[in-house]
């Protein structure tokens, strides 16, 4: 078994060690020198059985295994199905052949089992977890627009039984702690340590000589029955119901795969379940949606938390004492966001009472956590303890990183910057917190402007996982490599964009919320617009995420753009206009659009600001064109960012798009919506003019565009290039 990914220790017993460990990489995956060892080490487990007591499957690296080969994967097309399908055929055969070899198989799972990782793990017949919170085990392959395609779900189903495994396990793709998967009866049991790991599994294996899998057991019955069950024969129509309830109408194909291939496997014996599984996961692996999701979620997404966008040279840097500069929601939030990756803050408002409140916010966040088993007692004092409320800003004394998080005023900022510039350390870096005002103009109110960077957090912080950084005219690579570490630090995702009025993500977010304002404009019912975001795949409508901004936000932001002498006549606008001025300002006054108690409803006065036209009127606007408008406004605006150079950066587009402004993942970002329109970019530049001639310029695509229609290109080629 020469350069093989499995190593073979026997001992004395007769317990066989099998060690994933790829030579060739610091993670095990599901790739062809995988395939291949574990091909090899059934060859010799099968001639030397009889000498044998049993078998524990671990890991060396900090992974127990990463999953399947994503690089594979992503390259598959409806060409090379037959390929494919022979690919995880062989795997699910494998590991069938482990788990009815007739020696019990044990798992000692010494650090992450996801997607590929879980499956071989399932196929052993005892499962001991390292106890430890980095650990995690699941199926994430939904998120990336898959199933689990080597046995999970014909295992899971079985195991766990058809509603916990897909509401627990399958359809969101959660990651469970070791101690969850434990209560969840998807692990046997936890051990503190490799040594103890490894002594379980091998204990366990030596007092079942005759273990095999539930499945495989005489008389087994799946917890819940199957579906000819009449209990939940009766629960299964709900099924599908629900499922489109949660994806609010969204085309994503996975779940609804998953949950057909769930169902129709526990209709059938085990060997044709996989059978069924698998022509699942194959329309699912070939098509456009998967690709998308994995060259997004996985491969942009890898390359900007691996430092993508970062400078090179300077060195690495972490935060060791924080400034925040303004104790609202957004400060607290930013302040418990340091606190919790173990950095001293200082948060500083107008007067401690003030700063107060902020720490109070941050209170009640931790002990959500503690109330819910997700942090101790103990950990959450720790937390707060970290924080240190001040209306002085001598505080700020010794504080290498500041963050300013005060209302969008550049003179506020100007003095808040200038005040903590004077107290912190002489060579702080200091953020601001700004979603709209240029950086260069800023750094202007400092004496270091080399050391002024846009650090723009997204609301609420402890949910949103993205950061957007903003190079000024006169940031230095040293404060932006500062920054791309400190986001890092405190284990968020930063995008690197350069300045420019909006930046990328508010300048762009804005074209979907005045869309779909315009829309309602133009006749289409509130509850249309919304839908047709949604079944886009959008997170939350269009009317929804104006109120929730509030509507005099884009109205000061568009004022504000107009005295600095750009222009813009978006139709949108009036319509924010018109509600602002009946008193209807969003969610935090109760009213906008909705009426948001006792609970959320659309305004009945809407329909005599805005009459609906019946969809089958000669000028109302197709329901598909809704869909694309709302669409086609954040790809066109964004393709305008990258020809004036706001993004230099595919990742950070498509990233950025996704994680920060709700692009719908199933398109892969922004820019990957483009490159993937019927057509390609010419197809998208001819779907763009049609919708310019009938509904306005802003639809025009720009010149970047054009240049890449013909001869066919890309817009990640332009950009790369």
């Amino acid at each position: 078994m020469s350069n093989s990914t499995i190593r073979w220790e026997q001992d004395a017993d007769g317990v066989v060690v099998l060690t994933l460990d790829d030579p060739s990489s610091s993670a095990n995956t599901m790739n062809d020198a995988y395939v291949r060892s574990m091909g090899e080490t059934l060859d010799r487990l099968d001639a030397e059985k009889g000498s044998l007591r049993g078998v524990v499957l671990t890991s060396a690296k900090k992974t127990f295994f990463a999953g399947g080969n994503l690089g594979g994967l992503i390259q598959a097309t409806p060409e090379t199905k037959d390929v494919v399908l022979a690919n995880v055929t062989l795997v699910k055969r494998q590991l069938r052949r482990l788990e009815t070899l007739g020696l019990p198989v044990a798992a000692a799972i010494n650090g992450a089992a996801l997607g590929g990782g879980l499956e071989i793990a399932l196929a052993c017949h005892h499962r001991v977890v390292l106890d430890d919170p980095k650990v995690k085990l699941g199926f994430p392959e939904v998120t990336l627009g898959l199933l689990p395609g080597g046995g999970g779900v014909v295992r899971s189903v079985r195991l766990l039984g058809l509603t916990t495994a897909l509401l627990e396990l399958l359809l969101q793709g959660q990651q469970l702690r070791p101690e969850k998967a434990v209560k969840l009866g998807l692990a046997h049991e936890t051990a503190a340590d490799r040594d103890e790991l490894l002594a379980k599994a091998r204990a366990w294996v030596l007092a079942n000589p005759d273990a095999a899998q539930p499945w495989d057991t005489k008389g087994y019955k799946v917890p819940g029955g199957t579906p000819s069950s009449p209990s939940l024969a009766s629960s299964l129509p709900a099924f599908p119901a629900n499922l489109e309830k949660q994806l609010k109408g969204a085309p994503y194909p996975a779940p609804a795969a998953i949950l057909a291939a769930a169902v129709e496997s526990l209709q059938v014996d085990v060997e044709t379940a996989f059978v069924v599984e698998g022509r699942y996961f194959l329309d699912l692996v070939v098509g456009q949606i998967s690709t998308n999701m994995i060259q997004a979620l996985w491969f942009d997404l890898n390359r900007i938390n691996g430092g993508g966008s970062r400078p090179s040279g300077p060195e690495k840097y972490a935060a060791r004492k924080v400034g925040v500069l303004g104790a609202g929601m957004m400060g607290a939030g930013i302040a418990h966001a340091f606190a919790k990756a173990g950095v001293d803050v200082v948060l500083k408002d107008v007067g401690v009472e003030a700063a107060e409140k902020g720490k109070a916010h941050v209170a009640g966040l931790v002990g959500k956590q503690v109330s819910r088993g997700r942090m101790a007692q103990e950990a959450a004092d720790a937390l707060l303890a970290r924080i240190t409320p001040t209306g002085d800003a001598a505080d700020l004394a010794g504080c290498d990183v500041v963050v300013e998080a005060v209302f969008e005023d550049q003179a506020l900022k100007h003095r808040v910057l200038s005040e903590a510039e004077a107290h912190a350390a002489p060579d702080a870096l200091l953020a601001s917190n700004t979603s709209t005002l240029p950086i260069t103009g800023l750094a202007e109110g400092v004496q270091r402007p080399a050391d002024v960077v846009g650090m723009h957090f997204f609301s609420p912080v402890d949910k949103m996982p993205l950061v957007e950084l903003i190079v000024g005219r006169d940031t230095s690579d040293e404060a932006l490599a500062r920054a791309y570490d400190v986001v890092r630090q405190i284990g968020k995702t930063p995008i690197v964009v350069q300045d420019s009025r909006g930046f990328f993500t508010s300048r762009v977010f804005g074209t979907l919320v005045m869309e779909g304002a315009a829309l309602l404009a133009e006749g289409l019912a509130p509850m249309s617009v919304e839908r047709a975001a949604l079944q886009a795949g959008f997170p939350a409508g269009p009317l929804t995420l104006l109120d929730e901004v509030t509507l005099t936000l884009p109205l000061k932001i568009r004022d504000e753009a107009a005295k600095a002498g750009i222009a813009d006549e978006h139709p949108g606008v009036a319509v924010l206009r018109a509600m602002v001025e009946q008193g209807r300002t969003g969610k935090a006054a109760g009213q906008g659009f909705f009426d948001w108690q006792p609970e959320k409803r659309v305004w009945p006065g809407l329909s005599g600001l805005f009459p609906s036209k019946a969809p089958d009127a000669q000028d109302a606007v197709p329901f598909h064109d809704a869909q694309e408008r709302l669409l086609f406004a954040m790809a066109v605006e964004t393709a305008r960012c990258v020809e004036e150079e706001v993004l230099t950066s595919v990742e950070d587009a498509n990233i950025g798009s996704i994680m920060g402004i709700g692009f719908p993942p199933l398109y892969g970002g922004v820019l990957q919506y483009v490159d993937q329109y019927a057509g390609g970019v010419a197809g998208f530049v001819a779907r763009a003019d049609e919708l310019a001639d009938r509904y306005g310029e802003r639809f025009r695509p720009p010149a970047i565009l054009l240049e890449r229609a013909v001869p066919a290109g890309s817009l990640r080629a332009a950009v790369a290039g």
